[in-house]
């Protein structure tokens, strides 16, 4: 897939995504939801010599504070690496999809799915540190999220009980393997969050503000947000021009101007794609008023739809009853 595709793609999945409830960095509660100091065998946190437990070593009190000084060096521990988190959410979702119901059976299938996922000779160390994933995510499904997510104060408050239960179960440099990226875009969003709901600011001290606020993430981070920020941009863009039906030729020339001539090629193919996919919508949707559900009716929608397609017929058609604010369009 090219730039320009890529980027009209990123578009659509923005649009396709826009009603999701944030909860920041939110992980669903596992199955058997208890302390894991109940489940027989479950790996509580691991002390750090002389009966002190992770959550005394040198780590920064607050997930607010400013990043540490000098950061562990990962270089040489082939296991702590960028995409450790992802991996190890790869392996408890196989997990899960054998069958466990509880953390003393997951840990079960993670012993033998371990291999699966990372190399032999890691594989003793990443069974260990998945073990008390599995406990971390016990214990960080029973928080309670924020009243009001875009309380600052509230909010504030959650990141920091997630930190304490991070800190409880991994050392320094798990936890910057599994959670620095995050971190970092979390204390973002909590200050923009300040500075929005800040009466006091002017508005060039707002705009200021925020401002320094994105200077504060590291290069890499903010790449990461201009892309989203522009991916959203184009998506609400072409909201606006679909509820003002605006023609072709101009929606070419304003897409060109901002994103280039080749993502405006690409995302007016995804214009018509998208339009011939709602007027498919609009057909089997009548036939299915007039005729009720049945062989027929079966029949045109495989005529209409691939097989990927039908899959998506129910949840796109449930989306047009939703009122203008919930669907986000």
């Amino acid at each position: 897939m090219n730039r320009a595709r890529a980027f009209a793609a990123g578009v659509a999945l923005v649009a396709a995504t826009a009603a999701v409830v944030w909860w920041p960095g939110s992980q669903q509660g596992l199955p058997g939801a208890v302390d894991p100091r109940s489940v027989p065998g479950a790996a509580v946190a691991p002390t750090g010599g002389a009966g002190q437990t992770l959550s005394a070593r040198p780590m920064e009190s607050s997930f607010f504070a400013t990043r540490r000084a000098t950061a562990p060096d990962r270089s040489e521990d082939p296991l702590l690496v960028h995409g450790l988190r992802d991996t190890l959410e790869a392996l408890l979702t196989e997990a899960l999809e054998d069958g466990a119901t509880d953390p003393a059976a997951l840990k079960q299938r993670l012993a033998a799915l371990v291999g699966k996922h990372f190399p032999a000779a890691l594989a003793t160390r990443a069974l260990a540190l998945a073990e008390r994933y599995v406990d971390y995510r016990v214990v960080l499904g029973q928080l309670r999220p924020p009243q009001d997510p875009n309380d600052p104060g509230a909010l504030r408050e959650a990141l920091e009980a997630r930190n304490k239960v991070r800190q409880q179960f991994f050392d320094g440099p798990e936890h910057d393997a599994l959670f620095a990226r995050e971190a970092e875009l979390d204390r973002y969003t909590l200050a923009r969050l300040e500075i929005e709901r800040n009466p006091q600011l002017t508005a060039e001290q707002r705009a200021q503000a925020f401002r320094d606020a994105e200077n504060e993430l590291p290069a890499a981070r903010r790449a990461e947000r201009a892309a989203t920020t522009e991916h959203l941009n184009a998506a609400a863009q072409t909201a606006a021009f679909n509820a003002q039906n605006t023609d072709e030729r101009t929606r070419h020339a304003a897409r060109s101007a901002q994103y280039g001539e080749a993502a405006a090629h690409a995302m007016a193919q995804l214009d018509r794609e998208e339009q011939h996919w709602q007027q498919r919508l609009d057909q089997y949707n009548q036939a299915r008023g007039q005729q009720g559900e049945g062989p027929a009716l079966q029949q045109l929608r495989q005529q209409l739809f691939s097989a990927e397609e039908q899959q998506r017929i129910d949840a796109a058609l449930a989306l047009r009853r939703l009122p203008p604010a919930a669907s986000g369009s």
